[in-house]
């Protein structure tokens, strides 16, 4: 089953299937889903995957699978790049209201569980939104043995050569051009 259709993507009305007995389930298939993201933060590709939901004695199971990329750059060199990002998700959410009378069940018991809305709504946009800014890496590099930018001329070290002429030095630095050091400091 594809996604079925809604104002916001990632969002399924399982009111019926509250209706049924517990352990009965329904599957969707995502593609081509995109979602806001914070700020400096954007998809490189769509979410695609699955998604599975089960009744329970309680509420709704949900268990999706999806897969995203993020667009970033390199840490070191600036480089435009994908981040592969695989979702998982195991998270029950619970009624919002009493399915018989429309009442507003307490909250007050479970206060962090996720819940449906007042529209017996699913949405799972916020998990998924949480996942991929959890998922962008701190310092993310397009190869582990990137080399950065050349500090005369700003372009990677990996690409063409870097041989600058060396400029004149502050006089106050010239002795400097000819240390080397010795090796038994190096050990010390």
């Amino acid at each position: 089953m594809t996604h079925p259709a809604t104002d916001t993507p990632l969002t399924w009305n399982v009111a019926g299937l509250l209706g049924d007995s517990p352990g009965t389930s329904r599957e969707f298939d995502v593609s081509d889903v995109t979602i806001p993201l914070d700020e400096g933060l954007a998809l490189a590709r769509p979410i695609t995957g699955h998604v599975r939901y089960q009744r329970t004695n309680r509420g709704i199971l949900v268990d999706a699978r999806l897969t995203a990329a993020l667009q970033t750059e390199c840490s070191r060199c600036l480089r435009p790049m994908e981040v592969p990002v695989d979702i998982a998700i195991e998270e029950e959410f619970l009624p919002a209201l009493d399915m018989a009378t429309g009442t507003p069940l307490p909250t007050d018991a479970e206060p962090d569980v996720a819940r449906l809305t007042d529209h017996h709504e699913l949405e799972l946009e916020p998990l998924v939104r949480d996942e991929l800014v959890m998922a962008e890496p701190i310092a993310p590099l397009h190869s582990p043995d990137c080399q950065g930018l050349c500090v005369e001329c700003g372009l990677p070290l990996d690409e063409g050569t870097h041989d600058h002429p060396t400029d004149d030095i502050d006089p106050r630095l010239e002795a400097l051009r000819g240390f080397r050091p010795d090796e038994e400091s190096e050990t010390k």
